[in-house]
């Protein structure tokens, strides 16, 4: 991946797995929303591919391009609703773009969204009438509208306090569980990736590449590479072994 000459990571080579709830960490800097960017179609690779369902992203037609992109929902950081439109309003809008839904059988289906993410009865409200936790939810639910085969988190936790933190981190387990859907997931948050992540890739800022990959909890327990103990245990590791040292 790289801007010009510069180059951001390079040498990636990782598996998402279906079902897989995938986190992309590492220290800020490091590309991971740039590399959440190449996966899910709005950037090309400077070199390399990405495979989809067994279909070369990049050098498929544009039509099956189109086609790929919409088995991915994404919820962007700030929740990316139109202010001027409802939830109900917002989550329509991708099914009356790409459907030829009735508008009961829409209305029927925003409903359905919306319960699915705990905002039953919130239809008619407006993005700056709830609260940032809400939002997110609202978020979620019109990026599962079109029923993706793979939901983008990035950085679902900014902006959160910790009880709502955990409360999303917990909707995106009983969806990926309930949906059978497949989740990638950018995040710094280090109670959210232990929680719910089961496959990752480290992202390191200095040496431009990744360092590890596999169950973050995986990593943390037998990992002996410092940056990535240091990242996973926010430097707890390097307070203790300065303490025993003063001992």
């Amino acid at each position: 991946m790289a801007y010009g000459d510069n180059i951001v990571q390079r040498d990636l080579t990782f598996t998402v797995n279906r079902g897989d709830i995938f986190i992309i960490m590492g220290g800020s800097g490091c590309g991971k929303s740039t590399l959440l960017r190449h996966l899910v179609g709005l950037r090309e690779p400077a070199t390399g591919r990405v495979i989809f369902d067994g279909l070369d992203f990049w050098r498929a037609s544009h039509h099956q391009r189109l086609a790929l992109m919409r088995r991915i929902g994404i919820l962007y950081q700030s929740g990316a609703l139109w202010s001027s439109m409802t939830l109900a309003e917002n989550i329509a809008l991708p099914l009356e773009e790409y459907t030829q839904l009735s508008r009961q059988e829409i209305n029927e289906l925003v409903s359905f969204k919306l319960a699915l993410v705990g905002l039953s009865g919130f239809e008619h409200y407006y993005p700056s009438q709830i609260s940032g936790g809400m939002r997110k939810r609202a978020g979620l639910a019109r990026a599962m509208a079109l029923d993706p085969e793979v939901l983008v988190f990035d950085e679902p936790s900014a902006g959160l306090d910790p009880i709502s933190s955990r409360l999303l981190d917990e909707l995106i387990l009983e969806l990926r569980d309930s949906l059978g859907a497949t989740v990638l997931v950018v995040t710094h948050e280090l109670a959210s990736l232990l929680s719910i992540g089961d496959n990752s890739i480290f992202l390191d800022p200095e040496s431009r590449t990744m360092i590890a990959g596999g169950d973050p909890k995986r990593l943390l327990a037998e990992s002996e590479d410092p940056r990535i103990i240091r990242f996973l245990t926010r430097g707890e590791q390097d307070h203790k072994r300065h303490a025993e040292a003063q001992l």
